[in-house]
């Protein structure tokens, strides 16, 4: 593996490209979004290591304490994304990623790591598959999606208690979103405009505080969508996805 990888620093953020939306015009706004929200969490200790190349080939993690989701627990580190895409795969770059994480946590004295996953695989989540072949273990569940973890000493992690709501009070198309994904400023546009040219009620609700995210009434790695008071998913929504959802 002759390539390097390097990790985004205050230093170096304006001049580096985030690479989960190299190619992508169309979502070069929210590549300033992101690096807008990720300067705030680097004094955190959030960490966003890349590929060194042209290419999507990155992890995205930080202390659970200070992680935007609604997940619980002590001295634990939260994986927000771990992806390698395309030419890149099965080189041995996630391995290596997840490994540098795995070694992060342990020089940390951390109690362990956990991530978001699902029974089966969905996009924009870590695949269950991939992260038990490294001893991570389903520690908590609800419905289709599983909070795993890889516990170094015994510890575990949990969905903090307001995820088992699943269920707001309005039966409006209503959409939790944080800007940490370069993708969701343009998902919202086209949400917005289907939305209106259709006359569909339609509530977003901004996470802009980890005290939010933490609060959420349901599962959330950046995105959260609810239709008729009940939880639909985590995926970004597309006018397809959309039409789907809502089997228009």
């Amino acid at each position: 593996m002759n390539q390097q990888f390097k990790n985004i620093t205050i230093d170096n953020i304006d001049t580096e490209h985030l690479c989960c939306a190299i190619a992508d015009k169309k979502h070069q706004c929210g590549v300033q979004t992101k690096k807008a929200w990720l300067k705030d969490r680097l004094s955190e200790g959030h960490v966003f290591r890349k590929l060194d190349e042209k290419g999507k080939v990155f992890i995205e993690y930080a202390p659970l304490e200070t992680a935007w989701v609604p997940v619980v627990g002590d001295d634990y580190i939260y994986i927000y994304c771990l992806w390698v895409s395309g030419s890149f795969k099965g080189k041995g770059y996630g391995k290596a990623l997840l490994e540098y994480c795995i070694d992060d946590a342990r020089k940390q004295g951390k109690s362990g790591i956990c991530v978001l996953s699902s029974k089966k695989k969905k996009p924009f989540l870590s695949e269950k598959k991939f992260m038990m072949k490294y001893g991570f273990q389903v520690v908590d569940s609800i419905d289709e999606y599983e909070l795993l973890a890889l516990s170094f000493d015994g510890l575990e992690p949990s969905f903090a208690e307001n995820v088992k709501e699943q269920g707001i009070e309005s039966d409006k198309l209503t959409i939790y979103y944080g800007m940490q994904c370069p993708y969701i400023p343009n998902c919202i546009e086209q949400v917005k405009v289907y939305c209106e040219n259709n006359k569909i009620p339609l509530d977003f609700i901004p996470i802009d505080s980890v005290e939010k995210a933490k609060s959420v009434p349901c599962v959330f790695n950046n995105w959260a969508v609810f239709y008729n008071g009940n939880f639909q998913t985590v995926h970004l929504l597309n006018e397809g996805y959309l039409k789907k959802l809502l089997q228009i």
